[in-house]
């Protein structure tokens, strides 16, 4: 793993977001995953489009994964959400989940700003996407690195 990548979260910082993540898949069938890596040489949107296929996150069965993707050094992200999600939330609700990120992150608050998008996507997919017994974890809930 690249350093800048290592510096921008610790292993502990990492472990509390992996805990938010399996707490916000408690409750949904949804799927969230973090993908953070150094740079991206393409469009923001794309590379997140890229990286939500390459981890397999449009394979779900309810089109209901969430991808919160962030390009460090570029001191950019994008939370990518399927279409069986965006096709219910508020039209609203991706740009002010992307404000609270970025608040944290402008205070240099990186674990934070993740956990509280990841929170409020739990949240989201709790109301529209409520678990029941026959879920079962489609994706791995660990943060991925490019």
């Amino acid at each position: 793993m690249d350093s800048k990548v290592e510096r921008f979260l610790s292993q502990k910082e990492e472990n509390e977001i992996v805990e938010a993540i399996r707490v916000a898949e408690n409750e949904t069938s949804g799927e969230i995953r973090i993908h953070i890596e150094k740079t991206t040489s393409i469009d923001v949107y794309e590379r997140a489009m890229e990286v939500f296929h390459m981890l397999k996150m449009d394979n779900t069965k309810l089109q209901n994964g969430v991808l919160i993707y962030v390009a460090v050094e570029d001191k950019t992200f994008v939370i990518y959400g399927d279409k069986g999600i965006n096709d219910v939330v508020a039209d609203d609700f991706w740009d002010t989940t992307k404000d609270v990120i970025q608040s944290h992150f402008k205070q240099g608050q990186f674990k934070e700003g993740l956990v509280q998008g990841v929170l409020r996507a739990g949240k989201e997919l709790k109301a529209n996407f409520p678990w029941d017994a026959s879920d079962i974890n489609e994706l791995p809930n660990e943060i991925s690195n490019g």
